[in-house]
């Protein structure tokens, strides 16, 4: 699969370790060349810090019919909280994103276990939501080739609940002082 990744910063990065390990094919999309980059990818992974991702959606140019997977978090600053003032992230970028299948994923966890999934009482659940089925079927195999659990969390507007789960996985390993080598898990019977 072809993937453009708009944003190569720790996120980015550790998407593209990942992936390239699986033999997907994967391109980074920087402020010049994210159009470019959008335009060749299958998939478009936005892993921008939330306040440049309106401008490089913009950057894309048009993404209807593509899929774009969406793994940012509308943070406040100092990782205050959410900013859901105007919907949550994954429908703001899906108004940005005029006709795109946007999944909201890759936003629960940090870049360090992107990176290495692995954890001794098994694999970290990754939530995914959005309203086009192949889409969230194209997540789900990201997400499994990285070695995660894929989770349905559902419709698109259940994003704003998913973020929540990133903000408590934030508040954990930052403010919590717990630190970054932590994940959740979905435990079943």
């Amino acid at each position: 699969m072809k993937i453009a990744i708009i944003g190569a910063g720790n996120v980015g990065q550790a998407l593209e370790a990942g992936w390239k390990k699986k033999g997907h094919e994967v391109r980074f999309g920087k402020r010049e060349s994210n159009k470019d980059a959008a335009q060749w990818g299958d998939v478009v992974v936005l892993a921008t810090p939330w306040p440049a991702t309106k401008d490089a959606v913009a950057a894309c140019g048009a993404l209807a019919g593509k899929v774009v997977l969406d793994a940012t978090n509308p943070l406040l600053p100092n990782l205050a909280g959410l900013d859901h003032s105007e919907g949550s992230g994954g429908e703001r970028v899906a108004r940005w994103a005029q006709g795109a299948r946007v999944v909201k994923v890759f936003n629960t966890t940090g870049f360090n276990n992107m990176r290495d999934s692995r954890y001794p009482a098994g694999k970290p659940m990754m939530l995914y939501c959005g309203d086009d089925a192949g889409a969230k079927s194209v997540a789900k195999q990201l997400a499994d080739d990285l070695g995660f659990d894929p989770v349905d969390f559902g419709p698109l507007s259940n994003t704003r609940y998913s973020e929540g789960v990133a903000m408590a996985w934030i508040w954990l390993a930052v403010k919590g002082g717990i630190g970054r080598d932590i994940a959740f898990s979905l435990a079943r019977r």
